[in-house]
């Protein structure tokens, strides 16, 4: 069945008789081909859109981009959705001639790129619909472009600081602008478990809660506290229709359940979780500790219960365990962890870690799901099916790509949006690091280490958001904007020039991110371009 919808723009005039409205395209990411050609197509009231339930996704969103209200009896032209055979299922043509507008691509995928094409081709007035556009001249050009890798992520951890299910949509909404396909979701932690599981209701009552935070750095001494009770999770619900919302944006959901270390929340809910077996509190400072998830089988129950529930929520092929920063101490001196060495013929507690996070993958590949950890999970030998995100550099990638295993590259010197981003004064506090934006736009993912027959395992990179040091959504965004416009070209663009070129059009960006609310950092502001 084919959808003819007609548009109809619902907003006011703010250039006095003025019948077409021109305007400049600064494409982010950049597209792999573009050429301008003779004539222009006039988009109007007397545009209509054709789409067929293939492109029901694509369509709709376009629809409720432009907004139509109103029936119109008489049409000039039409943007045409039309399944073509593209070799990649993300990829896409637009073809804009004068009387029609034709958006070629093999799935919806592709379709809705090509959306966020066009509507970076739109008035940035769109974003917002405060201006009524009543005619709307677009150059008449072919796109073809299709994405260069196939995992494009951006991490968000809500553990330290929780934000609420509008801001997690919003943040997803403009992951899809850029053509992000991933959004990495970093749910618990020692400092708050903030996913609701059913079967242990004491993780919610209990350990999404913490008696006090950190005041200032953690450096700074004396570390003073807050002494107010924070905290929050998301309910099964509230969390079903976020997945709802990003699969609207083509967007795919990875939770983060972490183990065995950054266990603290859940062993305060349930102290049986632990070796010692004792009451502790959730975390109210930030770092790593010494109590993680103990090698009994009490907590593989737990776990496996856990992570029942939590593969009903999320349809994606991955769940991220985590992984990382798991001090083997409470292992050393705890009896069980040591006799199930011995069992089992290890060598060391490393192995052990080997042994727990093979365990847990086997239970969760038998769900017909896979495992993304973070390069940690490398030491003591390597999960059989795991995907390795590398944090601690590249090296964890390029030894997991020699080894054949999927690889998404995160190392935290290029692609951690906690670091700070200008060496200018007054910057809010950070964690430390210095990742400017042309550190970024620079990034390779693909080692030059790696073999031509290696480099196949590099499937993407992911930038990480870690929020010990932001409370608020605006930080967030302030961290995040506009370092995500060059990691977005990285992982999309084959066609990307130079950072001179690159900086020129973010900055034109800025004034689409405006219009979207975004509180983007504006240390790259015309004045600073040289």
């Amino acid at each position: 069945m084919t959808h003819k919808r007609i548009i109809v723009f619902s907003l006011f005039l703010i250039i006095n008789s003025c019948d077409f409205i021109a305007f400049a395209s600064d494409i982010i990411p950049k597209p792999n081909s573009k050429i301008i050609t003779s004539g222009e197509f006039i988009l109007s009231n007397n545009t209509k859109i054709n789409y067929s339930d293939d492109f029901k996704i694509s369509g709709d969103f376009l629809m409720d981009y432009i907004i139509s209200e109103e029936h119109v009896e008489e049409y000039v032209n039409k943007i045409n959705f039309i399944k073509k055979n593209i070799k990649n299922d993300e990829g896409y043509e637009i073809e804009i001639l004068t009387n029609e507008i034709n958006i070629y691509s093999k799935s919806n995928k592709g379709a809705f790129y090509a959306v966020q094409t066009l509507r970076q081709l739109l008035p940035v007035e769109f974003e917002n619909n405060k201006t009524k556009l009543f005619k709307v001249n677009i150059p008449c050009q072919v796109i073809k472009d299709s994405p260069k890798f196939k995992y494009r992520g951006m991490h968000l951890d809500v553990s330290r600081h929780m934000f609420s299910v509008e801001f997690i949509k919003k943040y997803i909404d403009a992951l899809a602008m850029l053509k992000f396909n991933t959004f990495h979701w970093h749910l618990t932690e020692d400092q708050g478990w903030r996913i609701e599981i059913k079967k242990y209701p004491k993780l919610n009552s209990i350990g999404s809660y913490r008696d006090s935070t950190l005041i200032g750095h953690y450096t700074d001494k004396p570390i003073k506290y807050d002494k107010t009770r924070y905290g929050g999770y998301y309910t099964q619900k509230e969390i079903k229709e976020i997945v709802e919302f990003a699969n609207s944006r083509e967007v795919l959901i990875i939770p983060e359940i972490e183990m065995p270390g950054h266990a603290q929340a859940a062993i305060a809910s349930y102290p049986y979780l632990s070796c010692r077996q004792e009451k502790i509190g959730v975390a109210t400072t930030w770092g790593v500790f010494e109590d993680i998830y103990c090698t009994r089988e009490s907590t593989f129950s737990f776990l496996e219960d856990v992570i029942d529930e939590v593969i009903e929520l999320f349809p994606g092929k991955y769940i991220h365990i985590g992984g990382d920063e798991a001090p083997k101490k409470r292992w050393e001196e705890c009896s069980h962890c040591q006799n199930l060495i011995k069992k089992e013929g290890l060598k060391d507690e490393h192995e052990l870690q080997s042994y727990f996070i093979t365990r847990m993958e086997k239970y969760i590949n038998s769900k017909g799901k896979k495992i993304i950890g973070w390069d940690e999970i490398l030491d003591g030998g390597l999960a059989p099916n795991a995907t390795v995100m590398s944090w601690r550099g590249e090296s964890g990638g390029i030894k997991a790509a020699q080894m054949g295993h999927e690889v998404i590259m995160s190392p935290n010197a290029n692609l951690y949006f906690d670091h700070y981003q200008t060496k200018k004064e007054g910057e809010p506090v950070a964690i430390g690091g210095f990742t400017p934006i042309e550190e970024v736009y620079n990034y390779n993912p693909i080692p030059k280490e790696l073999h031509e027959n290696e480099k196949k395992y590099i499937i993407g990179a992911q930038a990480n958001v870690w929020t010990e040091y932001m409370k608020t959504s605006e930080h967030v965004e302030y961290m995040v904007f506009p370092r995500i416009l060059a990691l977005s070209e990285v992982l999309w663009s084959s066609n990307s020039t130079n950072f001179t070129e690159f900086k020129l059009r973010a900055e034109n960006y800025f004034e689409r991110l405006e219009k979207l609310d975004i509180n983007y950092s504006k240390h790259l502001e015309k004045e600073e371009i040289k």
